[in-house]
């Protein structure tokens, strides 16, 4: 498969996955028909040497792993762990509202979105309706409105002078509803809402009890540049990680290497990981913990198993964009199509500690592909990744590394088409070592 035919399976997995819940049921789909078993936290573990399984909590987190035919406590686990979270809008729980003769829809920010980028685009929302079957029992459905739904239109220029001038600033609360109807005076705002789901869901309006929906932009990602170096999709930042470590995974060789690999995907990395499915709660531990009890490890040889493990922290990172030179420190420009970025930081914004390092590009020059290496700019404050609260929650040896990257945290992100390819063989090559 060449670079481009990867990409291409990366965008239709990203159209797909228009929300963290969406994500997780597209690799669920994947998993399975790799044969892989879904376990449920709930029942009891019996797993076998080369058994290929995953577990999935709360809908939006999802932790796949192969147990390897190799000692685990001298060999450790193989993890690959990124996140299922974009930063956006989420829909407020009284969703429409009347303004006037319109009706719009209330959000509230999720994360850390460059809010401007969602204006005059066509947006649209899905996420998962909570409901009571027929049984009494609390069931969830996902839930995806394909045609564009919703949109944030821009004042213009002519009452906002100053736009060009003083960039597009949007207060949060007053600026950021979504125009999605007209309105009448015999429309309630709630029925409407709850109508829509009901014709949506085919689940009876008294059935519903709860929501949570994200908008998407309903335009499909594409190539652009010339030849086609270039691709754009929202939610780049990190669902290109999340398929580029899937698809490292399902490789048939890869599989049958022996090692123990685990690919830990979560969500609410973008609102701090603190949650019970994030990176910081006990999903991971929990996981691995149960392999080892499997695996009949006593407590000393389980924590042997921890000290002899490496996580790759995957996650996109910053590309140099000539327009804006003073926002990057000079001597650590990185680029699109010039190899995985390795991001440090003395602050341990990044777990990434020089052995970490090095053994990260032993497996670059093993794959025969080139690497780069990331710092920001000192007077700017840098981001951070699940890297760190996992390394230190686990003692295991971390490297914090991403695909170089346009426009992070836009509702329309681009990146390099061989970057993509460059990780998923390292990423392979990671397993297999």
């Amino acid at each position: 498969m060449n670079d481009r035919q990867q990409v291409q399976q990366l965008l239709d997995f990203i159209d797909a996955s228009p929300s963290p819940w969406h994500a997780v049921a597209t690799m669920e789909q994947a998993l399975q028909a790799a044969a892989f078993t879904r376990l449920s936290e709930k029942n009891s573990w019996q797993l076998e040497a080369g058994g290929r399984y995953f577990v999935v909590r709360d809908d939006s987190s999802i932790i796949a792993f192969v147990v390897g035919h190799k000692v685990l406590a001298e060999n450790g686990y193989k993890i690959i762990g990124a996140h299922t979270d974009s930063p956006g809008l989420r829909i407020k729980p009284h969703a429409l509202h009347k303004s006037g003769e319109i009706l719009r829809m209330g959000v509230e920010v999720y994360g850390g979105p460059i809010l401007a980028t969602f204006t005059d685009r066509d947006l649209s929302f899905a996420g998962r309706v909570s409901y009571r079957d027929e049984a009494g029992e609390i069931k969830t459905q996902l839930v995806r409105f394909e045609q564009s739904l919703l949109r944030l239109p821009n004042l213009a220029i002519h009452m906002n002078r100053g736009v060009n001038e003083d960039g597009l600033k949007l207060n949060k609360q007053s600026e950021l509803p979504l125009i999605y109807s007209m309105s009448s005076k015999e429309q309630f705002p709630d029925q409407v809402f709850t109508e829509l789901l009901v014709t949506q869901c085919h689940i009876a309006a008294e059935q519903i009890l709860s929501w949570e929906f994200n908008v998407y932009d309903t335009q499909k990602g594409a190539f652009w540049g010339a030849e086609d170096a270039f691709y754009t999709d929202s939610q780049l930042d990190n669902l290109a990680s999340c398929h580029a470590g899937l698809t490292a995974l399902l490789d048939e060789v890869v599989l049958n290497a022996g090692n123990t690999l685990v690919c830990a995907f979560f969500d609410h990395e973008e609102v701090g990981s603190e949650s019970t499915k994030g990176a910081d709660g006990s999903f991971l531990p929990d996981v691995l913990e149960r392999i080892a009890l499997a695996a009949a490890l006593n407590t000393e040889d389980y924590k042997r198993a921890l000290a002899n493990s490496f996580m790759l922290s995957v996650d996109m990172a910053h590309a140099y964009q000539p327009n804006f030179p003073a926002a990057y420190e000079t001597e650590h420009k990185v680029y699109v199509n010039k190899g995985p970025v390795i991001k440090l930081n003395a602050n341990q914004r990044y777990s990434s500690e020089s052995v970490s390092v090095a053994m990260f590009i032993g497996w670059c020059q093993a794959a025969n592909i080139p690497y780069q290496k990331y710092a920001h700019r000192t007077d700017i404050p840098c981001g951070s990744t699940i890297g760190p609260m996992t390394s230190a929650k686990l003692g295991i040896r971390t490297v914090d590394v991403g695909n170089a990257m346009w426009a992070m945290h836009s509702i329309r992100e681009s990146a390099g088409v061989q970057d993509h390819a460059y990780m998923i063989a390292v990423m392979q090559c990671f397993f297999k070592h």
